[in-house]
């Protein structure tokens, strides 16, 4: 790559991050619909391998994953507002025992004077929004009221990406083979080998995190079910959308489990069951989902992913955190080429010196 070459990509890279962070307002349906086109690009290939023409393929595959939405919405959604409406309730309980067995506990114990810490406020915050809003619907008809030309901007930005999504599934291979064809000739060979090493990366990530983390909602909450937990079906979606970062997934479903399982019950055994469920859903996250689904390919440390979560919320939003990790995965991998380029380069002092 020339000198020319170089700062050509530069600038380019830099004109495409200030387009991002100037657009962000707008674009983020769009980033939404290229990456349902990205994960559902496989299985449209799939169908075209075996006559089907791209945009019959593309259709099936839109078909099936309206069917799974509306299958979720019909049977999940419904249950999921009505264990967050109880649990609200819930919440003045909590914050009795807490004011009442707690707090003096800790008071005894630490010697502090931690009266200042109280559940009151936020119980009652909440318990009166339910109240007042009466549910899901309620709330949006309230907002609808208060803020219709938002309301409509949201709700046109959500009608954006299916199509974004639809189209872009259909060209999918058209437009990166016309990207490939931009890049100038000589770059094309090391281009071509690290976005197919960056695809790997993406893929067993993306695509394969994706279903560690359904996997982990469903174990969860089908195990918690089974102890006979209140808000199972809640804490296992909690759970399992938090093991997008690995171990705190565990952590955060475990936790909420626990305390819920504490006001719950009069025994102990079901709080060793919950441990028990968690425990086996780390075994098998551990042991069979991530080495079958994701594999050793990605190489991001958890750290690494947290923070690549917290830096790109806080540099683009919402924005920020879709792309987040991407990048990253991304990133990693250019890192690890001028890794093994700097290593044997005479920088690093590997070469002969006579």
């Amino acid at each position: 790559m020339t000198q020319s070459q170089s700062w050509l990509f530069i600038v380019v890279g830099l004109i495409v991050a200030g387009l991002l962070y100037v657009l962000q307002p707008v674009i983020t349906p769009f980033l939404v619909g290229i990456g349902i086109a990205y994960l559902a690009d496989p299985f449209a290939d799939r169908l075209e391998a075996r006559g089907w023409s791209r945009t019959m393929a593309t259709v099936i595959v839109f078909v099936v994953l309206t069917l799974v939405l509306v299958a979720m919405i019909l049977g999940i959604v419904p249950l999921l507002v009505k264990q967050i409406q109880t649990l609200v309730q819930m919440l003045p309980h909590i914050e009795i025992w807490y004011n009442a067995t707690l707090l003096p506990w800790l008071q005894s114990t630490l010697g502090l004077d931690i009266k200042s810490m109280k559940l009151d406020l936020v119980t009652e915050g909440l318990s009166a929004e339910w109240k007042q809003a009466g549910g899901v619907i309620s709330r949006v008809v309230k907002y609808a009221t208060q803020s219709s030309m938002s309301l409509i901007a949201t709700f046109g930005s959500m009608a954006m990406i299916p199509v974004v999504a639809f189209y872009m599934l259909r060209d999918f291979d058209l437009l990166t083979a016309r990207v490939k064809a931009l890049l100038p000739v000589n770059v094309q060979p090391r281009a071509s080998a690290w976005a197919l090493e960056s695809n790997d990366v993406l893929a067993a990530f993306m695509r394969g995190q994706l279903l560690v983390m359904l996997s982990l909602g469903v174990i969860y909450a089908l195990g918690l079910s089974f102890v006979g937990l209140n808000y199972a079906l809640l804490i296992g979606i909690l759970a399992g959308l938090a093991s997008i970062v690995p171990y705190l997934g565990f952590v955060v479903g475990f936790a909420a489990a626990l305390i819920i399982a504490f006001f719950q019950f009069d025994s102990y055994l079901p709080l060793v069951l919950v441990f028990v469920v968690f425990a086996v859903g780390q075994m098998v996250e551990s042991f069979v989902l991530t080495p079958l689904l994701v594999g050793d390919r990605i190489g991001l440390h958890p750290v690494a992913v947290i923070f690549a979560i917290l830096a790109g919320g806080q540099l683009f939003g919402f924005m920020g955190i879709l792309l987040a990790l991407p990048i990253a995965a991304v990133i990693m991998v250019l890192l690890r080429h001028l890794h093994a380029g700097y290593i044997n380069s005479p920088l690093y002092g590997q070469q002969d010196s006579e």
